[in-house]
């Protein structure tokens, strides 16, 4: 499913199951992919309860580029291809988007505006490298809707407080990648993404758009 923006094409690579449950939207951080151990980890677990995945490759990655750019730009290219899969699954199939780093970010500011129910940030880069003192909680807690955030003890750029958001999971011995065990990022996530899978999971059939 290539979806064309403002601000060039975008890639959804998708697993949906027939009637699914729910829509999960993923995306990458700012110099990763969207087959990174953390999403792919909570992509199963979404699988598992009978909700969609989509995985967003963003315009940005899709150009060779590893900064974002200008948060706006790259807001409004999100929105664009939440506004794609909303016309494919319909409005009656809840929303939950998120991502890891930037792609957090991105889920977190754009959450209101998706009509997500709710929001996935791994990874929520809290504060940056270069600027210790500066810190984007408030991106966190502006969101509109129910954040859940895995972090690792060790990560870099800092961990959300407990109150920063409706649920904040830390893993010991995690940093900013999520990699050392993705097993339990999916865990910590299964949960939280239960309440809108309903009273049974679905098998899901995976399918591959867009790309070559």
């Amino acid at each position: 499913m290539d979806v064309v923006t403002t601000h060039g094409p975008a890639e959804v690579l998708l697993d949906e199951p027939g009637a699914p449950a729910f829509l999960l939207v993923l995306t990458h951080g700012s110099n990763g992919g969207v087959e990174a151990p953390d999403l792919l980890a909570v992509r199963d677990a979404a699988l598992a309860l009978g909700g969609a995945v989509a995985r967003v490759t963003q315009p940005f990655r899709l150009a060779g580029r590893r900064a974002p750019g200008s948060a706006a730009k790259q807001d409004e290219a999100w929105l664009e291809v939440i506004g794609a899969l909303r016309r494919r699954f319909g409005d009656d199939v809840p929303l939950v988007q998120g991502g890891r780093s930037n792609g957090a970010r991105v889920a977190c500011r754009t959450a209101a505006e998706a009509g997500a129910a709710g929001v996935v940030a791994l990874a929520f880069p809290l504060r940056p490298l270069r600027n210790p003192d500066r810190t984007r909680v408030d991106e966190l807690r502006s969101a509109g809707v129910e954040v859940l955030v895995v972090n690792g003890d060790r990560d870099p750029f800092g961990v959300p407080d407990a109150a920063d958001a409706a649920e904040v999971a830390v893993l010991a011995g995690e940093r900013h990648d999520l990699k050392r065990d993705p097993a339990a990022v999916g865990s910590a996530a299964e949960p939280w993404l239960r309440r809108w899978a309903g009273s049974r999971g679905r098998a899901a059939r995976p399918v591959r758009t867009g790309g070559p």
